[in-house]
């Protein structure tokens, strides 16, 4: 798998990660044995890129992370997390020094580190992007030598913007995909031009393409893919990438015969998303090795044909650009 720089930073990471959200919860039942193996499986094929944060089964997925690096030993994978969802209201006054030093402590237990990788902002809102204090917090954490370095996980383009403005921020987590691709228009280039890494979260549209799906699949209670389906309980981005259900399916079989033999259209998805030079890595979820495995797999695809790639961009200005595009 190709190493990409991260950022203006001096580290190189592989660019497929593993985002640890669907071992934490918020995606039906959870096995930790099954988890933790999914995770040795990936480390094993030479992942170094781990995504979590402390909100993912509250600290479950960091915790399950700390038991895997330390039953390995040796050199530790590059690890990020976030703060901010432990408010019970997102507000820009919630980002307080005393809250995100808190904050940043928790992470340091749950990963039984000294000093963390690095720490994004959890998805905060939209005016907190406007108040420099609330980085200047966080650059004063690096500073103490309680993170390596920060950045923002963001739900719109708009914020992705406003945050590289700052010069501490060296990573934006976005959403982008075959169904999610407004980020490529200007963010990604401004990013790349002021040497931030881009991290891509939502890669198969909440496994929309992964192409399992039908009209008739069943999620569990406790499932985001049922519980916010409509943006009950956060962001509905975050679900589906905020195509309507039924929309997502029809555009799927319309990509389906773009596969490239003997792959699967989730590793067609995530190579698509690697064709972009801007993106530094890609967070993929996985709960089973055969999952993690799948997704790793998917750098060792050639590069997407010309005519692969404009049949991607016309299904998705017929059919999926009106319902998300200038939305997010």
């Amino acid at each position: 798998m190709r190493s990409r720089p991260f950022g203006r930073t001096d580290r190189h990471v592989g660019e497929i990660g593993f985002g640890a959200w669907a071992i934490g919860a918020a995606w039906g039942k959870v096995d930790d044995a099954e988890s933790v193996a999914a995770l040795h499986a990936a480390l094993d094929a030479g992942l170094d890129f781990i995504d979590t944060a402390d909100v993912y089964g509250d600290g479950h997925s960091e915790r399950l992370i700390a038991r895997v690096l330390k039953e390995r030993g040796g050199e530790r994978p590059f690890i990020a997390t976030k703060v901010g969802r432990r408010l019970p209201t997102q507000a820009v006054e919630g980002y307080s020094a005393a809250n995100l030093e808190a904050w940043v402590d928790r992470n340091l237990q749950n990963l039984g580190t000294d000093c963390l990788d690095l720490v994004q902002l959890h998805c905060p809102p939209t005016d907190a992007y406007y108040h420099p204090e609330i980085f200047e917090r966080m650059d004063r954490l690096v500073e103490r030598g309680k993170l390596r370095h920060y950045g923002v996980s963001v739900e719109r383009v708009e914020e992705a913007l406003k945050a590289i403005e700052y010069p501490g921020v060296q990573s934006v987590q976005i959403i982008y995909n075959m169904f999610r691709q407004r980020p490529a228009d200007l963010f990604f280039r401004e990013a790349k031009r002021r040497g931030v890494a881009v991290v891509v979260r939502v890669p198969l549209a909440s496994g929309l393409l992964s192409g399992k799906f039908d009209a008739q699949t069943q999620f569990e209670a406790d499932d985001h893919r049922r519980f916010n389906r409509h943006g009950e309980a956060f962001d509905v981005g975050e679900t589906f990438a905020g195509v309507p259900y039924e929309i997502g399916l029809a555009a799927v079989e319309k990509l389906r015969p773009l596969v490239p033999e003997g792959a699967t259209m989730a590793q067609l998805a995530l190579r698509w998303i690697l064709m972009d030079e801007a993106v530094t890595v890609v967070i993929p979820g996985a709960r089973n090795p055969r999952q993690a495995l799948g997704n790793l797999a998917a750098a060792e695809l050639p590069a997407l044909a010309d005519a692969t790639m404009k049949e991607i961009a016309r299904i998705y200005d017929e059919d999926i650009r009106p319902h998300v595009h200038q939305r997010w």
